[in-house]
């Protein structure tokens, strides 16, 4: 049994991190069980960077965004956190035209690009600077957090929700795309994600497509290395990588940026994106335990971590307010 008063939190990627992080914090006894460390969770393959979610609920999903990005820009003055601004294009295959989501406000040096800025194909994006987050580094630092401030990180599987109320009365449940066996939720569904790794050429800005379907165009750079994407299969649960998906990709970020041509390749990565029609952040009483669900971001979980981390922590803590 955990300890009177500890909040069991269950997954350790991104967001059970996030949220377990903001309760020790804050004092609060946490104790995070999970079925694989960090560093093998879908968290741990993401590009990752910043940017709007266009997810449900909207209103939410925009504070959660916000609240995050605030938060990452503060970490990026931390070099040790994973997290870098970077400038770089956001670009589409169509005309975005000038309706930007709100959080586009956020960022103080976004402007359209320039049609010599725009790659063959592409017909129009914008320029920003963001946060870039070397997702490996990233996880480190939250978990060096949560050990920092007496929290405990247990690889022990969690069987089902009555094996957590039978451990604590206050439980967070971070699973991610294992919702769906978890609690049975059947709008839970894999999104496959796969990243090609290869050694930085001299690439110092990203590159996002977005509107794009299964297929699209990214790099992200993290120093010594490149991530490039991607691809977007739902209802796919495989997590071993595809040989011609990882040549794809290949071949459509060198159409991009030629330096990736030739660029050793040093892996390739697969992750499974927790789908859902709506991002579940929501009480339920289980057992004799509160609950707080916060899973389905999709494939924005960095983007909406801290936000959701707070609201987490504060419906957990206190649930009827």
């Amino acid at each position: 049994m955990a300890a009177n008063g500890t909040v069991l939190v269950i997954g350790s990627g991104v967001i059970g991190l996030s949220t377990a992080v903001v309760l020790a914090e804050s004092g609060v006894p946490v104790r995070v069980r999970t079925d694989e460390p960090p560093a093998d969770t879908t968290s741990a393959v993401a590009g990752a960077i910043w940017g709007p979610a266009l997810l449900q609920p909207a209103a939410r999903v925009r504070k959660w965004v916000a609240d995050t990005y605030h938060r990452l820009v503060e970490l990026a003055a931390d070099p040790d956190s994973g997290v870098h601004l970077a400038t770089g294009r956001m670009a589409a295959r169509v005309d975005l035209g000038d309706q930007l989501p709100p959080e586009a406000l956020l960022l103080p040096d976004l402007r359209p690009c320039t049609a010599d800025e725009l790659p063959t194909g592409f017909r129009s994006g914008y320029r920003a600077t963001l946060p870039l987050i070397d997702m490996p580094r990233y996880l480190d630092h939250l978990t060096g957090r949560l050990l920092a401030a007496g929290g405990e990180l247990l690889i022990s599987p969690v069987s089902s929700l009555a094996d957590a109320a039978g451990e604590a009365d206050r439980i967070v449940n971070c699973t991610g795309v294992g919702a769906h066996e978890l609690v049975g939720d059947p709008g839970v569904r894999p999104v496959r994600g796969q990243h090609v790794i290869v050694r930085n050429p001299g690439i110092t800005e990203y590159f996002v497509e977005v509107g794009a379907g299964p297929e699209f165009t990214s790099y992200v750079p993290h120093g010594d290395h490149v991530v490039l994407g991607g691809v977007a299969r739902e209802q796919d649960w495989s997590r071993t990588p595809d040989r011609e998906d990882g040549a794809a990709v290949l071949r459509r970020c060198a159409d991009v940026e030629p330096l990736l041509a030739g660029a050793e390749v040093l892996g390739a990565t697969v992750g499974l994106r927790p789908g859902r029609d709506a991002v579940r952040l929501e009480v339920e009483r289980f057992g004799g335990a509160t609950v707080v669900h916060d899973y389905g971001h999709s494939g924005c979980g960095v983007s909406l971590s801290w936000g959701c981390a707070a609201e987490a922590a504060e419906l957990v803590l206190h649930p009827t307010r």
